[in-house]
């Protein structure tokens, strides 16, 4: 209801302070509130007349004093809280010293009293290490080596050594200059870059384990080492030169690999034949000890006869298979020998060749009966004088 409201018994200037019964109740008093307040919670505030003396005395500087504890107390504990991140490890500091680890997720700690430093413990970290270095040539050679480490222990990583990112980084120096200068600066350049990177692997771990670091070296990887500027273009030839010898030996291997597939089938292919011509051999040796012992009871039954018979019939085995004529002379001891071979293909080549057609047809039977005859007389008569010469002989 407002002040002067009608209806108010024509009192325009109640006042909403003052009770019922007239008397003037005033505004609250901030002070009182607050010192009721600290009294519930026990922190001070005078009772009686002596409360009082202090409200229109000196009682708020207390109060104000007793206020600004609680937000105190309230802000430091709230300050306390803290969150250590998935990928990271927390190092609780008490008074500066080593306190304790903690993992991670939401944590709360004596603010003022303890400290956290984290630690990223996950992710792999890296760095470069480069300059120019003497090889056991003599030669200078730009080297660049990447490192990747991870941290397994955030307690060494921090307090072990002043600085374990520069201590890591100096190892890292030392090994790579000793690997670079007990190898051959072509190997640098070219073959032996993946034993040099092993090689400085090995020494760095050896290097740093006994400074515990609380760091793992996961790999090293040596990027393509390049020689001064002023003999650059001399060893990127000696490295083309290198590389058409890995190539030709490629092709090589190849052609290798291509032909040994054939060779091994040709001597597969030889080795059946031999074996095939070995057993036709035997088998036609033993057919003619088979052949010999069954002639062997007919040549001890009548051995003339025998031999005649196996001396002819070597002779028409031989001359069945040439077309060389033999003409024996009555009365000479010499033989005329008639290469009739020879002269008919010299004969066709002066022929036409249209009349050696047609004339090879009719001539063919006559020359051949004429040769029939030819040497059938002349077995005849080689056979006659045989017989008589074995008959001879025989006498």
């Amino acid at each position: 209801m407002a002040w002067n409201q009608p209806g108010n018994g024509n009192n325009n200037d109640r006042d909403p302070w003052k009770n019922q019964g007239g008397r003037d109740q005033g505004p609250p008093d901030l002070d009182e509130a607050i010192r009721n307040l600290l009294g519930k919670l026990g922190l001070g505030g005078n009772k009686g007349n002596g409360g009082g003396a202090n409200k229109s005395g000196g009682g708020m500087p207390s109060r104000g004093i007793g206020v600004i504890v609680i937000l105190a107390v309230v802000i430091w504990f709230i300050a306390g809280f803290y969150t250590v991140k998935e990928a990271e490890r927390g190092i609780v500091l008490r008074f500066g010293q080593y306190h304790n680890l903690v993992e991670s997720g939401l944590h709360w700690r004596p603010f003022l009293v303890d400290t956290v430093e984290t630690v990223d413990v996950s992710n792999v970290q890296q760095f470069q290490s480069e300059g120019f270095m003497l090889t056991q040539d003599e030669n200078v050679v730009h080297v660049e080596l990447d490192v990747q480490y991870r941290i397994v222990n955030p307690r060494d990583y921090l307090f072990a050594v002043e600085n374990a990112d520069r201590s890591l980084a100096q190892a890292t120096d030392s090994a790579l200059r000793f690997v670079v200068g007990h190898t051959t600066m072509d190997e640098v350049l070219t073959v032996g870059r993946e034993s040099v990177r092993q090689n400085t692997l090995e020494l760095l771990e050896n290097i740093i384990a006994p400074y515990q670091l609380g760091i793992q070296v996961v790999d090293v990887n040596l990027l393509p080492a390049r020689p001064p500027e002023a003999v650059k273009d001399a060893f990127d030839d000696a490295i083309a030169a290198q590389e058409d010898e890995q190539r030709f030996i490629r092709e090589a291997e190849a052609y290798a690999r291509e032909i040994e597939p054939l060779a091994r089938g040709q001597v597969r292919r030889i080795l059946q034949e031999a074996q095939a011509y070995r057993e036709q051999t035997v088998l036609k040796a033993q057919g003619e000890i088979a052949r010999f012992q069954e002639l062997l009871p007919q040549y001890k039954a009548a051995p003339v006869v025998t031999r005649e018979r196996l001396y002819l019939e070597t002779l028409e085995k031989i001359y069945s298979n040439t077309a060389k004529v033999m003409v024996d002379v009555e009365g000479s001891n010499n033989m005329m020998y008639l290469p009739l071979d020879k002269i008919l293909e010299k004969q066709r080549a002066t022929e036409q060749p249209a009349r050696s057609e047609a004339q090879g047809t009719n001539s063919s039977p006559t020359r051949s009966s004429n040769n029939n005859e030819s040497s059938n007389s002349s077995r005849s008569n080689n056979s006659v004088r045989t017989s008589d010469r074995f008959n001879d002989g025989r006498g």
